[in-house]
């Protein structure tokens, strides 16, 4: 996007150059021509923020998504060792309750082993201390998925801010060459209508579509 705001910029000097060749700068008044000028430098500005605001987002609906799905596969992964360990001690409970004639000593070991098999599982469920329990990565894979999802309502705001303010420029660029107000005027309507997309990709105040 950076590089086709330079290739309006471009386009707005190629025309200037061209009308001072031909030798029609003085049909346009110097007062039109400089608050023309003020105008398309400050177009240009808010377009290298929307384009600004566009990376971002990008940037962060890659990095959230990668950090959801890498999230989500700790939680499976966590989810497996868990059900064995919940297996192993089921099993071990049955073992214990058909035995019989069981050495004490062979029972306590049992009962020990069961023990760290169901504490094993308890901690796999919930570990706040270490953020790394079943219910602590859900949450995480949740955050990561709503930043994900923020960021991609972002963009399609940030995208035709820039369409919009692109095509503003090169308006106003041909309305110094025509000295044509009513071409800045309708510029401005395009600018103006970036600027509100551009504020809306930043603050999602209003959503753009299915979200």
């Amino acid at each position: 996007m950076a590089h086709s705001a330079l290739e309006a910029s471009e386009i707005a000097e190629k025309i200037h150059e061209d009308h001072e060749a031909h030798g029609h700068g003085a049909a346009t008044p110097d007062r039109f021509r400089r608050f023309a000028g003020v105008y398309l430098g400050v177009v240009a500005m808010l377009l290298a923020i929307a384009t600004l605001g566009g990376a971002e987002a990008s940037r962060e609906l890659l990095n959230s998504n990668i950090h959801a799905s890498d999230t989500y596969s700790f939680y499976q992964a966590k989810t497996i060792r868990q059900n064995l360990y919940q297996t192993s001690a089921a099993e071990l409970e049955t073992l214990v309750a058909t035995a019989a004639n069981l050495p004490p000593e062979q029972s306590a070991k049992t009962a020990d082993l069961i023990k760290r098999y169901r504490d094993t599982v308890a901690r796999y469920e919930s570990e706040p201390a270490t953020g790394d329990g079943k219910k602590e990565l859900m949450a995480k894979a949740k955050d990561w998925e709503n930043k994900r999802d923020h960021a991609a309502a972002q963009i399609p705001n940030f995208e035709y801010s820039e369409a919009l303010f692109q095509i503003a420029i090169v308006l106003g660029s041909v309305a110094i060459v025509a000295a044509a107000p009513w071409l800045l005027g309708l510029s401005g309507v395009l600018a103006v209508g970036a600027t509100l997309l551009a504020v809306n990709g930043y603050l999602l105040l209003v959503p753009l579509g299915p979200h």
